[in-house]
């Protein structure tokens, strides 16, 4: 049947869109929190130990997205047939099993940032304070170790809560930073700030998850009749670790990059890198965020049997906006580089003004992963948007350290540039593919 005159259930760009919104609201004043966090920050510790900052906060990021085990898409994908079939006792062994799965990931990847920390940490140039405040930061693992919550969230539509829960890291970040600026205590007090701030953030949407979980399934949270989350959702085990390899692939190369360039160039280096990827938070996290957000209505799309061409033309829709929505952005970076970097980061960072303008092209040609990323996931073939993106990663990835020894930081902006146009184009051809099966 003729693409063209398929078209979603009404509704369904709204739902995406005001989910989209909700969140970024929250965002955007995480975003604009952030910038004033960051300039205390790079004012405060200069390039090295700024970079230094960056490198701790990253390594442990890398660490949790390859060790940890989020289950959020696993929730939304079969919370959706139980929400569908008003299957309370189903949900609720879900969620259970969901929330073990992620607690148990998060324990492994702590043990493993704090046993890998003494062995990497002086190869990335941390200095003896920051290699033994290393081990208790492994703890912020857990700022990322949220997804069950957010998954039950989405399924309720309640974006605006996850939309507040944003600026919860941000603001004690903020007041953190203005407090170890205040008090000279250097490069330690700005990572007990980062590390309050991540615990913030776990506690905190749990905390909001739970409520409403407690508020929605009564009794039947605590005490559900027997059964198996395995064997209430066929191939749910299979799903989860598809979807978890697809995230830590597609996640992989924004995370290690900053290790890299450390490793390869030193702190101050990766300082620079990070001030230069600042600006893509504009377009990275609106993208994130409406693959999301996209999701649970293309998983609807998909239990209601129209997973083919109406799941197709939203997804064009989806990603024809979000790249307009990004050209004002490129062109803003492009033509005030130096001037947003002496902004945010001061004349000592200068030299990331040229990285940045490049950085933000690859986001926007990134743009068409997260919402065909979706479509795959929710048609049940997270496989397939894994393989893409692992096939992106292997390309680019390793050749990352040989692209700094001969750019120097341009380099960088090649390998970015490279992986999103590939992962992207993988991505929307393979969702085709795939709905057309549908």
């Amino acid at each position: 049947m003729d693409d063209t005159v398929i078209k979603p259930p009404p509704g369904t760009l709204r739902r995406i869109f005001g989910g989209l919104g909700l969140v970024l609201g929250g965002k955007a004043g995480a975003g604009l929190i952030s910038l004033t966090y960051l300039v205390i920050a790079t004012r405060t510790l200069g390039p090295h130990d700024y970079g230094v900052l960056v490198l701790i906060h990253g390594y442990v990021t890398t660490v949790v997205g390859i060790v940890e085990c989020p289950a959020w898409q696993a929730i939304v994908r079969y919370g959706a047939e139980a929400r569908r079939d008003d299957a309370r006792h189903r949900m609720v062994r879900l969620l259970r099993f969901g929330t073990g799965v992620e607690l148990l990931g998060g324990l492994a990847a702590i043990l493993a940032a704090a046993l890998c920390a003494p062995i990497v940490g002086p190869r990335l140039g941390w200095p003896e304070t920051a290699l033994a405040f290393a081990l208790p930061y492994s703890l912020a693992v857990l700022g990322s170790v949220r997804s069950t919550p957010a998954a039950y969230l989405q399924l309720i539509n309640r974006f605006d809560l996850l939309g507040l829960h944003n600026l919860v890291q941000p603001l004690v970040r903020l007041a953190g930073a203005g407090l170890a600026a205040w008090a000279g205590w250097g490069l330690k007090g700005f990572l007990v700030a980062w590390l309050l701030a991540a615990l913030a953030e776990f506690i905190s949407l749990w905390a909001v998850g739970l409520w409403f979980a407690h508020r929605d399934l009564g009794r039947d949270l605590r005490r559900p009749e027997p059964g198996s989350a395995v064997a209430d959702n066929p191939g749910i085990w299979r799903f989860l670790i598809a979807s978890n390899a697809d995230v830590t692939l597609s996640e992989l190369a924004g995370r290690a990059a900053p290790l890299i360039v450390g490793w390869v160039l030193g702190p101050a280096a990766a300082g620079l890198f990070s001030v230069a990827q600042r600006a893509t938070v504009l377009i990275a996290q609106p993208a994130q965020i409406l693959g999301n957000t996209a999701y649970p209505e293309l998983a609807r799309l998909v239990a209601a049997g129209q997973g083919g061409a109406p799941l197709r033309h939203t997804v064009l829709r989806v990603t024809g906006i979000a790249l307009a929505a990004a050209l004002p952005i490129i062109a803003l970076v492009w033509l005030f580089a130096p001037h947003i970097i002496g902004l945010i980061a001061g004349p000592d960072f200068a030299g990331a003004a040229g990285l940045m303008v490049v950085l933000v092209l690859a986001r926007a040609l990134a743009l068409a992963g997260p919402p065909a990323t979706a479509a795959l996931t929710a048609l049940g073939r997270p496989g397939w948007s894994m393989s893409a993106n692992l096939t992106a990663g292997l390309i680019f990835l390793p050749i990352l350290p040989v692209l700094l020894q001969r750019y120097g930081l341009d380099g960088a902006g090649i390998q970015a540039v490279g992986q999103a146009v590939t992962a992207s184009l993988l991505l929307m051809v393979l969702a085709w593919k795939r709905s057309a099966q549908a």
